[in-house]
């Protein structure tokens, strides 16, 4: 009889699946001081944090400093433990401070029968290029139901008018906390938010000027423009206040034009404009890239 040898079963282990490096970013205001950055730097080092992205601004004129640092490293750690073990640092340079992980910001878009707005924040959306989530439409027409709807976005109507005005707001409020919308977008949204409303959404409100502010306000804009000869054609992205449309400016946009554009054309590279602006400055925020400073704001592009 000849024996064969065998060779002993083995057992294949499934990998390991290594842990990924959770992403964070801290941003922060504060009165110019010797000693700022090595203490956000030290304090990162010690919790064996990498530093991906730094940037600061001194401004010598009000004497403030403003610092954004994305960093990465231990998933075990949260923005709230962060916030935690941060304080006494913060304490010790009076600073104004928020740190943030990767949870995608939650937006709701409101619009009203211009669509362009909406038309590009829903393409940028889906393409993964809009940094936030869009997580619902609201509006006071029925007009861009079909463009929602078709994103997979519902659309809310809520119908506006000097009688109903206290109530479609009180509605509003129950929409931004019934989708825990952390950002609201005016997308061409043609209602004046009352001084109650632009306080309840004070730093997470963005609306969409037609023009470098202060000009052109009103109705027919692009008209106005066409009889006063404009030479360019802007659009301003800030955030709500109840000072009508003149909130700290987050981002601007400008195209050159000529005496030869008409109304309609104006409109069309205006409404250009518009969307560019509105998209980077829904982006920036998202991205935590903007830092409110008085009236005005710093931004880190």
């Amino acid at each position: 009889m000849t024996l064969i040898e065998t060779a002993p079963a083995t057992t294949t282990l499934p990998a390991l699946k290594e842990e990924q490096p959770q992403k964070f970013v801290l941003t922060l205001s504060c009165k110019e001081q010797a000693g700022i950055v090595q203490a956000v730097t030290t304090f990162l080092f010690e919790r064996g944090f990498n530093i991906d992205e730094h940037q600061q601004f001194d401004d010598s004129l009000r004497e403030t400093l403003h610092l954004r640092t994305a960093f990465s490293g231990s998933p075990n750690y949260t923005p709230a433990m962060l916030e935690e073990e941060f304080a006494g640092i913060a304490s010790r340079f009076d600073m104004k401070f928020s740190f943030h992980d990767q949870t995608a910001k939650r937006v709701l878009v409101m619009v009203s029968k211009f669509g362009h707005c909406l038309n590009d924040l829903i393409f940028r959306w889906r393409g993964g290029s809009l940094g936030g989530e869009l997580v619902a439409v609201v509006s006071n027409h029925e007009t861009h139901r079909a463009m929602a709807e078709a994103a997979g976005l519902p659309f809310i109507y809520v119908p506006v008018t000097p009688d109903t005005k206290a109530d479609a707001e009180r509605r509003l409020l129950e929409l931004v906390d019934e989708y825990e919308a952390d950002l609201v977008v005016l997308a061409r949204y043609m209602q004046v938010l009352s001084d109650d409303l632009c306080r309840a959404l004070e730093g997470r409100a963005i609306n969409i000027h037609h023009s470098f502010l202060p000009g052109f306000k009103g109705a027919r804009p692009y008209h106005q423009a066409y009889d006063r000869g404009v030479k360019l054609v802007g659009a301003t992205a800030h955030y709500v206040t109840a000072d009508l449309d003149e909130g700290p400016i987050i981002e601007q946009e400008v195209i050159r034009v000529d005496h030869t554009y008409g109304p309609a054309q104006l409109s069309t590279v205006g409404q250009d404009a518009e969307a560019l602006a509105l998209s980077r400055a829904v982006r920036w925020h998202c991205q935590h890239r903007v830092l409110l400073d008085q009236t005005s704001t710093v931004v880190f592009r």
